[in-house]
């Protein structure tokens, strides 16, 4: 079965002032579609095709760069509007806290260290903060579309937060200012999905 552009789960203009209608617009409807629709055409007639997108990322070969970069693509974004929120905003808590603050050391702590990795991956990518076996979470930025369930990126886990940092996220309102744009997203951080995603792969 064919990958599809799932639908967002609010408004374009939901996230409003943190993220403008019209990013949101063009990123799920252009950017998010164009990399469904590559991904399709790159896996059909072989044996990636009725794989799962996860099935397809973990067991990649990585200088299929098609399938490297719109499957990651695809799966990024698709994780990308469910991690954020209209109510979103505040901090984690329960299980997730306690896992972030024995990392990190506090909350405070790990938006620091996460902001770091999303202003200071150069060029297109990504800040992740992912879960391991056994419950610890890191911090990590990957490359381009690259992501942690990926083999041999050297940022491992499994990904329960994604911020994109290619200027298509943020340069319509935010321009050249990618750290307004980071200190913003903690406004609209879905935790309750977060946590979530947390209990289901740790």
């Amino acid at each position: 079965m064919a990958f599809e552009l799932p639908k967002l789960p609010y408004a374009f203009d939901a996230l409003e002032p943190h993220i403008d209608a019209r990013t949101m617009e063009i990123h799920h409807g252009k950017h998010h579609a164009g990399y469904t629709n590559n991904l399709n055409n790159a896996v059909a007639g072989n044996a990636l095709e009725g794989k799962s997108i996860e099935a397809v990322l973990s067991g990649l070969d990585m200088t299929n760069t098609a399938v490297r970069n719109n499957g990651g693509g695809f799966y990024n974004h698709s994780l990308f509007w469910k991690v954020m929120s209209p109510n979103g905003g505040g901090k984690p808590t329960g299980e997730l806290a306690a896992a972030i603050d024995s990392a990190f050391g506090s909350f405070e702590a790990f938006k620091d260290v996460f902001s770091k990795a999303a202003a200071t991956r150069f060029g297109s990518g990504w800040a992740w903060l992912c879960v391991h076996k056994g419950g610890k979470v890191e911090v990590c930025s990957t490359a381009n579309q690259d992501n942690s369930l990926m083999p041999g990126i050297g940022c491992g886990g499994f990904p329960i937060l994604g911020l994109d940092v290619w200027e298509h996220a943020y340069y319509l309102h935010y321009q050249n200012r990618r750290p307004d744009y980071i200190e913003h997203f903690y406004n609209v951080i879905n935790w309750d999905y977060v946590s979530k995603l947390y209990a289901e792969n740790k």
